[in-house]
């Protein structure tokens, strides 16, 4: 069984094309529908032509992409599928495995949901997927649990509608009858770093558009074009997490520090200021592309 081209739109809708490499939202460099060096068909294609694996500022045409994804679909992705579905498998269910194992990686087909699938309990199967596997770097992200609900609601019913994770969302003159999820999602983190989307409606407006170019001039390796497509949802949950991380667990190590020298009868200070000398260091070496950007922004510097 091959993917159907329904299939493969499902899966380039929620990956998106990007034609720069990035950074996904856990520090991953990606490129074209969600290309990375851990993929050994994309690997082999890039060192072929480059003498080299992908780096910061590669790019990839539509074509080139297309011709990837195609190989690593039938030699990556869908060989796994195969081997541990069952006999009777229907083709959209086929597809939504796919789109899974493309990014999750074949291991997914060794989990519950590929498990009671196999067994024939496939309401038990589309139960579990659609309420797990929706963490990148111990994080549960908006975009996974989104994915996973399409994902699950495509094996069950067959529908290959959605918001598409990795659709680019353009300006809109009237306000859709529901609310984008992707565009809400957008819309809170713009507002958490002091961009004002207006209303957190789920409706890409003037305000919305503004305040995304806004957003994208902070990070001059983005297009400044006010479209919310993969590279800049990207870099707004890396933003996210890497603030999410200085407070939790730079909070968590200078409370940890003081404990600590409590217990080993240190002086409470001098432990907790190393500590947090140590945190710091930590968070600007994991995070020195999103202060680099901030940085050479602020000084009329374009970084990659």
């Amino acid at each position: 069984m091959q993917t159907s081209e329904r299939g493969v739109a499902f899966i380039e809708a929620h990956e998106g094309f990007v034609a720069r490499a990035y950074l996904d939202p856990v520090g991953v460099l990606t490129i074209g529908t969600g290309f990375t060096n851990r993929s050994d068909v994309f690997r082999k294609y890039w060192i072929a032509k480059h003498g080299r694996p992908l780096k910061s500022g590669d790019t990839i045409t539509r074509a080139q992409n297309r011709d990837i994804l195609k190989a690593a679909l039938a030699n990556e992705y869908e060989p796994p599928v195969e081997n541990g579905m069952p006999p009777d498998a229907l083709q959209h269910e086929f597809d939504a495995a796919v789109s899974a194992t493309f990014n999750l990686g074949p291991k997914f087909m060794g989990w519950k949901a590929a498990k009671l699938w196999k067994a024939g309990r496939r309401a038990d199967a589309a139960e579990h997927w659609r309420n797990n596997y929706n963490k990148a770097g111990g994080r549960r992200l908006p975009g996974l649990v989104r994915r996973r609900k399409e994902e699950a609601r495509l094996f069950e019913t067959g529908a290959y509608s959605g918001h598409g994770e990795g659709s680019q969302r353009t300006g809109r003159d009237a306000k859709p009858a529901e609310p984008d999820p992707g565009v809400q999602e957008a819309q809170e983190a713009l507002r958490h770093f002091g961009f004002d989307p207006g209303d957190i409606d789920g409706w890409m407006g003037r305000n919305t558009r503004s305040a995304l170019m806004a957003y994208q001039k902070q990070h001059p390796h983005l297009e400044n074009d006010g479209i919310l497509g993969p590279a800049t949802m990207a870099q707004l949950r890396r933003d996210a997490v890497a603030a999410k991380d200085a407070l939790q667990k730079g909070g968590g190590l200078t409370v940890l520090s003081g404990f600590g020298a409590f217990l080993s009868g240190l002086p409470w200070g001098w432990m907790t200021a190393g500590v947090a000398v140590l945190a710091a260091l930590y968070f600007a070496w994991r995070y020195r592309d999103v202060i680099a950007r901030r940085i050479n922004f602020r000084t009329g510097r374009e970084t990659a």
